[in-house]
């Protein structure tokens, strides 16, 4: 690596179950077909409060000590063997490349990785193999440097801010959903959530054609989906499926896409879809949910998964560069690396309205 790249980094260091620590570690070495970046931002997720928790313990991360951090904006700074020996990629991911990066690197040979669906490779989490899950099974982007693949790797529109970057691997789960819900033309859409996901899919649903886009939430978040175009309903004032009922004359939504995550918001999804409609899950549920099969096969309705955002980061980057999609509002708060705690307690309690906060390391 070059002289000007330091040896040791800043870090966020989990080495615990709500433990974690600002602190000194070796800076990683690109290999293969890896480059090495500079984090420039590093916006919080919603599932990383419950990894610093221990609520994936052993799965995310595998152990301890771990760097964690997978929605990251930065610039190329040093090259793996591979990329530098290669005239085409070495000019592509030349140092100074502004990147955004994704969370999901397959094993490239398993047959889902084949068919483009490497966010559920089949030897995920085997790092022999070749599978790469930054920030969950692989280190992450809490650091000032991550060694990561350049399939992951995105080039950043010189009009988007590094800030702007690190909303790249969101957007791309939120458009994920969408795609999912095989929206068309005239189709009225209801958004269970009204966090960064959920306003985001607003958005894609929007660009996709959507007639009119319903968002469930409350407070300060569903106030910032409505100032960007959204039909608003208030959950904590009003029956949520009721009033989309009432806003679709009575049918149901075509499709319905869950962000939230809870049981309550599962159950509200299924029961505001349309006859035939689609339900989209993009929220990860920890408790048990228990399905009305009845209602689903009755009304012939659709349930789908989502899992991250499989070849969604190219188009999803190419709407928010061109000024379809915004994601600038949902940045609320942004802190330097070392104040990791202030910034997740603001996150997880969200403090003055707090949607997405980002860290500078």
């Amino acid at each position: 690596m070059g002289t000007d790249i330091p040896s040791s980094m800043d870090a966020i260091l989990l080495t615990g179950p709500n433990r974690f620590e600002f602190t000194s570690v070796p800076t990683p070495s690109p290999v293969e077909d890896e480059v090495l970046c500079r984090v420039r931002a590093v916006a919080i997720c919603g599932t990383d409060p419950k990894i610093v928790r221990g609520v994936f313990a052993g799965t995310w991360p595998p152990s301890y000590p771990a760097i964690i951090g997978h929605e990251w904006a930065g610039e190329v700074v040093a090259l793996g063997p591979n990329i530098a020996a290669s005239e085409k990629l070495a000019s592509k991911w030349r140092p100074g490349t502004r990147v955004a990066g994704e969370s999901h690197k397959g094993c490239g040979v398993c047959e889902n990785c084949m068919t483009g669906n490497y966010t559920i490779c089949q030897n995920y989490g085997d790092l022999a193999a070749g599978h790469r899950h930054y920030g969950f099974t692989a280190p992450g982007a809490y650091a000032q440097y991550i060694a990561c693949s350049v399939k992951t790797l995105h080039r950043l529109p010189d009009n988007l801010t590094f800030e702007e970057g690190a909303m790249l691997d969101t957007a791309a789960v939120a458009l994920r959903g969408v795609r999912r819900g095989q929206i068309e033309a005239g189709d009225t859409v209801a958004i269970v959530g009204s966090g960064p996901v959920g306003i985001l899919a607003m958005q894609f649903a929007r660009a996709a054609g959507a007639k009119q886009v319903i968002v469930v939430g409350r407070g300060a978040r569903l106030r910032q989906a409505e100032a960007l175009g959204a039909v608003t309903v208030d959950c904590e004032h009003t029956d949520p499926v009721r009033r989309v009922l009432d806003l679709t004359d009575g049918y149901g939504a075509e499709v319905v896409i869950e962000c939230a995550g809870t049981r309550e918001a599962c159950m509200r999804a299924i029961d505001m879809t349309k006859r035939g409609g689609r339900v989209v899950m993009v929220g990860i549920p920890t408790d048990r949910v228990e399905i009305p099969w009845s209602k689903i096969v009755l009304d012939q309705i659709d349930m789908v998964g989502v899992r991250s955002n499989p070849n969604t980061s190219t188009p999803a980057l190419a709407l928010i560069a061109n000024g379809a999609v915004k994601v600038r509002p949902i940045v609320t708060h942004i802190f330097p690396l070392r104040d990791f705690g202030i910034a997740l307690s603001t996150f997880v309690e969200r403090r003055d309205g707090a949607m997405k906060v980002v860290l500078i390391p």
